[in-house]
Order: structure tokens, then sequence, then C-alpha cells
């Protein structure tokens, strides 16, 4: 998968409705995300980036070949939409394309690149989840920093320098301020639990968010309503005994885990997605997804133990 499926910190999902928590009824969910094409080249690479205020339209085929929206729904502001609907339709031919630009995108406000299909991801309980790939919208012209085609030049026969004696480096002295980190295991399969991530000697750990970031920065709306605007990651992880705090627990353990190791089975952007798709499902959905990300952070669904050195 490329680095654009692992939305680091960044991901989550802007979703408006919530289902009930006390039956299992079937819904269906429609997931992407929209970027930035600085380079005009038709794919995403480093400089691109997730935009937001960006209406995305849901066509399907109706009678007599004939596409119709089925509905429409602005980029949050790290570029994801979310499309909710009651039951499992069939949506089998259907599409997403960017329609228009929003507030907060005219630096990049001019739909392109191809419409997306839909890729069924999950299907379970009366349950379905689609994803579509990144669909891309560009600037007017490419930046000034995009890599240009090198100019065609003459060849020129390579002359020998004169060798050139150089005197011995000195040899460097380590900083006083500087304080080492333990080398990031991030190639290697790591899968650690809430409780080494509590760990004072662990808190180097911790790079992409910090233990007081909000859970509702990090999850998103529907986490918000949920959980309340000011709980932190390291409270959330202080939670147990009740369905919802084990699934915060356990989510952003898993979260942490993803960021610290690329084998890890869920990605950054999956935590998220499966958060938020938990949070608005019923409390067996609730269970469920708690119970996939502790078996995921224990290691033994891949075989991984926890690659944590205490800090220094």
């Amino acid at each position: 998968m490329d680095w654009s499926g692992k939305l680091f910190l960044t991901g989550f999902l802007l979703v408006f409705a919530a289902a009930s928590i006390d039956g299992v009824y079937g819904d269906t969910m429609v997931t992407g995300t929209v970027f930035c094409d600085q380079c005009r080249d038709g794919q995403i690479s480093f400089y691109d980036y997730p935009l937001s205020g960006m209406n995305v339209t849901l066509a399907c085929p109706g009678s007599g070949g004939q596409y119709t929206t089925w509905r429409e729904e602005t980029t949050d502001w790290v570029g994801n939409y979310a499309m909710k609907f009651d039951g499992t339709p069939d949506l089998r031919g259907c599409y997403a394309q960017v329609s228009s630009s929003g507030q907060g995108s005219s630096d990049c406000g001019v739909p392109a690149g191809p419409a997306g299909s839909l890729r069924l991801m999950f299907n379970m309980f009366d349950m379905e989840m689609y994803t579509v790939d990144p669909l891309l919208a560009q600037p007017a012209k490419p930046m000034s920093f995009c890599q240009k085609s090198p100019t065609p030049t003459v060849p020129v026969a390579p002359v020998k320098p004169p060798p050139v004696r150089l005197p011995p480096a000195p040899q460097q002295q380590p900083l006083p301020w500087f304080i080492p980190t333990p080398a990031t295991p991030f190639s290697e399969a790591s899968a650690c639990s809430h409780q080494q991530w509590m760990l004072p000697e662990h808190r180097c750990y911790w790079k992409v968010v910090s233990p007081d970031t909000k859970v509702a920065i990090v999850f998103g709306p529907v986490a918000a309503n949920k959980y309340g605007t000011d709980m932190t990651l390291w409270q959330g992880m202080s939670g147990r005994g009740d369905p919802y705090r084990n699934l915060l627990r356990e989510g952003t353990t898993a979260l942490l885990n993803s960021y610290n190791s690329v084998v890890f089975p869920y990605n950054s952007f999956a935590v998220i997605q499966h958060m938020n798709w938990a949070l608005m499902g019923s409390t067996r959905q609730i269970i469920r997804t708690a119970s996939g990300f502790m078996r995921a952070n224990s290691g033994t669904s891949f075989n991984a133990t926890c690659r944590f050195n205490a800090c220094h």
C-alpha cells in the first residue's frame, strides 16, 4: 500500500449520523480521500496533500443506463469524506468523483483525474464498507518546486581532477543538550500493549501524537460526541470496564502501534476508520472491533513482540 493509505495522524472520518446502539441493522458506508495534485502528474506524490472542503458526488446507474446522483458529501479538514446509507443498497457500478471545490480549497480547486470505482472492503452482519481510491484536484499550473524534465545537454568528456589531500576531520563531540532516543523499529514487526505504552521509560516512543493530544482531534467528531472534547489519549488508555472505554483504549494503542511499525496489521488510517465504523454501530460491533485491536496489540495475530527499549 502506498503512503497515502497510511495517512498518519491526519486521517479521520467526518460523519454526521450515528446508528442505533441497541440493535443491529444493516448499514453501508463509502469512504475516501481527496488530494491536491500539486505537480499535475495524475498521481499521489510526496508533494501532495489532502484537501478539505471538496464536494464529492456518488453516482450510480439507473434505468436506461443513465447515471443519477445518489449522495454528495464534503471532505473534512483532513480530506476524508464518508457517505452512509441505511440498509445494504446495491452499489455495484457506482463511482465517486470530485464535483466542485468548496471553502478552504481555493488554491487547488480544479477537479481533475478520473472518477473512482467503489471497492467492497467489508461485508458482515448486514453491514458493508466500500472504499474509493484517492480522488484528485489540481491547481491551474504545477507548483514551482515540482521537478521538471531535464534539458538535453551536449555530453562533455569528463576531466579527471588532480588529487587533493584533505586534513583529517576533527572528532566531533556529542552536544551536551542532545538527548538520544532509541532506534525506531519501524521496519520490524512490533506490537505493544497499552501498559507498555503508558510506562514512563517508553514515553519517547510517542512521536506522532502526545499523551495530551485530545481524542476528538485524533478520531474526529463521532468520537468527540461519545467521549467529549476534553479527554486526552492518555486518559483514554486508562479506561476499562465499559465496551466504549475498552474500544478507546485498544484503538488508541493500535494507532500508536501503527505509527511505530509498518508491518502492524492496521495502518493508522484503518484504525481511525474502524473506530468510527464501530462507534456508529451496535454494542456487538464495539466489542468485536475492540477485540480485533486487542489481538493486534498483543502481537499474536502476526507473531510479534514489543520491541521497546528504555528511553534515556
